[in-house]
């Protein structure tokens, strides 16, 4: 399928810190309707990545959201996609690698995020973002 990483990435990065807790995390994710926030230590400037799911399996074990910092939670191990990448190449490292954002860098910065349904949507006929409760959506 023909794009690219820039056609479909998300260019308004949510950026936290490492002591962030995991409540606070999800309140700026929640805010910005993202599932994923860029971890920047600026202490080792070192680039990581926090996603709903690292929240929800914190919560799942019983931890506390307000206790957890974002750094006891951050993938560091990230791989990193290019402007440039096509999107079959971003969706073949996501499904190898098992997760469902990439961090996109441009010489070693930071300029967005995609995720498994920023490629779906540019895949999609319509390219017509669903609203939250749009008809055919369950809203629980």
């Amino acid at each position: 399928m023909p794009g690219h990483v820039h056609e479909a990435m998300t260019t308004l990065i949510l950026t936290i810190g490492p002591e962030h807790t995991l409540r606070q995390a999800a309140q700026l994710m929640s805010a910005r309707r993202v599932g994923a926030a860029v971890v920047l230590d600026p202490d080792t400037s070192g680039l990581g990545i926090l996603t709903e799911r690292d929240i929800l399996n914190s919560l799942g074990s019983g931890q506390d959201p307000d206790e957890e910092r974002a750094h006891a939670h951050t993938t560091t191990d990230v791989v990193f996609a290019t402007r440039t990448w096509t999107l079959d190449a971003a969706a073949e490292a996501m499904t190898r690698g098992g997760f469902r954002h990439l961090i996109v860098l441009d010489e070693r910065e930071p300029v967005g995020v995609l995720s498994v349904r920023d490629i779906v949507r540019n895949w999609s006929d319509s390219n017509i973002p669903v609203a939250p409760d749009a008809p055919g959506t369950v809203t629980v």
